[in-house]
């Protein structure tokens, strides 16, 4: 049989076609250069200063996404991963905005894991009892690794079958690029991107009680001495109004953060893998700066380019 022709008319509108869709899927699905992501379209675009390393990625609420940059690969995201925590925790028990909740007791492992000079924890005694708004606060204000493992404990009777949930909640969010592989963040396998952990902090930033404890600078707790200070430092700074910060030697500093602009919007935003390598604060110090730098910027971009 012989092969079948194309006519010159219909192979010429394929190939148009084709030029077509090549474009669009340009547009829509950037390439990628030297391994890292080209920026993609933002719905508002602003002169801003992103981080130079790592990546980062914001949005205003209502209004659209302001971009990312940087590498779009999953990294390491230390203690931002407890805002996961919170968030499960609080759909399996939730709190209405002024209650405390149920009363958990402290178990051994948890104070014995306050001792540690490894990682960040909260001073707490085993037999102690506090309520789950108090927990919630001391994982989420000075980032208690110890007290992120409790509460797992307490609401899924392991750490692993707590992390299942972690997982499930986060492919239902549509957070295709994360994995959790503990409560806390300590693990360097518990890895994600500044798009999936926005996707998270929209989320979050819905809960009134999960909003009322970022917001926090400081708090005094029953049964912790002293005053329980917030690893935020921006806070009421520039508008901040929270959200959780993270640093490892593996991770750099990240952070997560929300802003209120002068209109009243909110502003959402994430920062992870600033200077990865070096010491936890350093790291701290540079997701901090490169965030204040950025929120200030939007800040002050933002009114002339919605008017």
């Amino acid at each position: 049989m012989a092969p079948t022709r194309i006519p010159p008319v219909t192979a010429g509108i394929a190939a148009a076609v084709a030029v077509v869709l090549a474009a669009a899927c340009w547009v829509f699905f950037p390439p990628e250069t030297a391994g890292r992501a080209l920026a993609g379209r933002p719905d508002v675009d602003l002169p801003l200063p992103w981080p130079a390393e790592g990546q980062s990625s914001a949005e205003v609420q209502n209004l659209g996404s302001l971009g990312s940059r940087g590498e779009r690969g999953p990294v390491p995201i230390a203690s931002v991963t407890k805002v996961m925590t919170a968030y499960v925790v609080l759909k399996d028990h939730p709190l209405g905005p002024d209650e405390a909740g149920p009363e958990i007791t402290v178990d051994e492992q948890a104070e014995a894991e306050s001792a540690s000079a490894e990682e960040s924890s909260a001073p707490v005694r085993a037999g102690r009892r506090f309520s789950e708004r108090d927990l919630l606060a001391l994982m989420l204000v000075p980032s208690g690794n110890n007290v992120a493992r409790l509460l797992a404990r307490w609401d899924a009777g392991s750490q692993d079958a707590f992390v299942a949930k972690m997982n499930r909640e986060a492919a239902a969010l549509g957070m295709t690029s994360t994995t959790y592989t503990g409560a806390s963040g300590v693990e360097d396998s518990t890895t994600s991107t500044a798009s999936d952990q926005l996707r998270l902090a929209r989320e979050v930033m819905r809960n009134p009680v999960i909003r009322a404890i970022v917001a926090t600078p400081s708090l005094r707790i029953d049964g912790v001495p002293g005053a329980v200070v917030n690893t935020n430092t921006l806070l009421g700074r520039d508008g901040v109004i929270g959200l959780k910060t993270g640093s490892s030697t593996a991770a750099g500093g990240a952070l997560m953060w929300a802003a209120r602009a002068g209109n009243g919007a909110l502003i959402l935003g994430v920062v992870l893998h600033q200077s990865p390598g070096g010491t936890p604060a350093a790291g701290l110090r540079a997701a901090l700066d490169t965030s204040e730098k950025l929120i200030a910027a939007i800040q002050r971009e933002l009114p002339a380019a919605t008017r």
